[in-house]
């Protein structure tokens, strides 16, 4: 996980990363530097997971193999839907990317998902942090 990230973490929560943002950005000020705060709302991001690029992931950035992989990807393929209201049912949909954001599992695939813009942001020595569900994405 991300050292930036707050979810999933122990002694972690959208508190600490908040608390965090703030204080990078007093210690910004206080040695006289500009910042811009830029909040990315990535909740609708969950519905754009591609499924074989997060299984690509998980094995060749995470190290799974074998069955776990496998359940991994059992676990992403055959998912469907349909809404029923009233008396009225549509039509089946099936889901062919993103994960499940209610889900447990949903927001830890998406972290490792999302961990390489962790990287990109670094390699740029832009200060991030994101809250405890992986879905807010603090730049400063």
């Amino acid at each position: 996980m991300p050292a930036t990230q707050s979810a999933y973490r122990q002694c972690h929560s959208t508190e600490t990363a908040v608390t965090a943002v703030y204080n990078d950005l007093l210690l910004a000020a206080d040695s006289g530097q500009v910042s811009a705060l830029y909040l990315l709302d990535l909740t609708a991001a969950f519905d754009t997971v591609d499924h074989d690029l997060l299984l690509l992931r998980l094995e060749r950035q995470y190290g799974l193999h074998g069955v776990i992989l496998r359940w991994f990807q059992s676990y992403l393929s055959g998912r469907s839907f349909r809404v029923i209201c009233v008396n009225r049912t549509s039509s089946i949909v099936y889901i062919v990317c993103s994960v499940s954001q209610g889900s447990v599992l949903g927001p830890r695939l998406f972290i490792l998902y999302m961990a390489d813009l962790a990287e990109v942001v670094q390699r740029y020595q832009v200060n991030s942090h994101t809250d405890a569900d992986g879905s807010q994405l603090y730049l400063h």
